[in-house]
């Protein structure tokens, strides 16, 4: 069973490295240290032995709306449930806030429709557009697929 827990600023390089792992080889976004220690309070992590092996951060942009965003897994935990666990903690905490759709940004669809997410347009979520994407560098040429969560349905 995999423990997913709220990170604490001694995860912070943890956390990093493993974004920057998946970010040095195209499959999601960097994100400096320094930002990531300014939002440690929004990530969840899962520790195996009390290393982390996962990290993922929910991201709330309005009083209805939150993201899924700098999910990691690391390599030799892929595909052990880390990563459902920790969307799972994210979508459960987006659930008690009151949130009503929690989306992400992705290269992997397909793994968040197995946690019960539906492809969308990037357009419903013009606050994550017009407030951060409009700052990436890939703004204009975009891989990424947007998914959602309606948390109003039971």
């Amino acid at each position: 069973m995999v423990c997913v827990q709220p990170a604490s600023l001694a995860d912070a390089e943890a956390i990093h490295h493993l974004v920057t792992f998946w970010a040095d080889r195209g499959d999601m976004l960097h994100r400096p240290l320094g930002e990531v220690f300014e939002s440690i309070r929004d990530f969840k992590v899962a520790r195996d032995s009390g290393v982390v092996t996962g990290c993922g951060a929910l991201h709330i942009l309005g009083p209805d709306i939150a993201e899924v965003r700098s999910l990691a897994v690391r390599e030799d935990a892929q595909g052990s449930g880390v990563g459902a666990a920790i969307v799972a903690a994210c979508v459960a905490e987006a659930r008690s806030l009151g949130i009503e759709r929690v989306f992400a940004l992705t290269y992997r669809p397909g793994f968040f429709e197995k946690q019960g997410f539906r492809v969308a347009d990037v357009m419903e979520f013009p606050q994550k557009v017009w407030s951060e994407c409009v700052r990436c560098p890939f703004f204009a040429n975009c891989r990424e697929i947007a998914v959602v969560l309606d948390l109003r349905q039971p």
